[in-house]
């Protein structure tokens, strides 16, 4: 398994975006995070889907100066 293989939990994910877990739950909610996935009733994150939403937001980010 490479690292863009790995599978984050919510806690990873909220420590490596440096966000209240809260914000995750809110954002998967209202589907506007990365995209996650329920492993048994754990919530689980691919990188790769990570790397592409953060990807994303800069886009838009970038764009909105313009």
């Amino acid at each position: 398994m490479n690292e863009d293989d790995r599978l984050l939990t919510a806690e990873d994910l909220a420590d490596f975006l440096d966000v209240p877990i809260k914000t995750l739950y809110a954002w998967r909610y209202h589907g506007e995070g990365p995209v996650g996935f329920r492993v048994g009733k754990h919530i689980r994150y691919r990188w790769t889907d990570v790397e592409r939403w953060i990807q994303e937001r800069v886009r838009v980010a970038e764009a909105s100066r313009r």
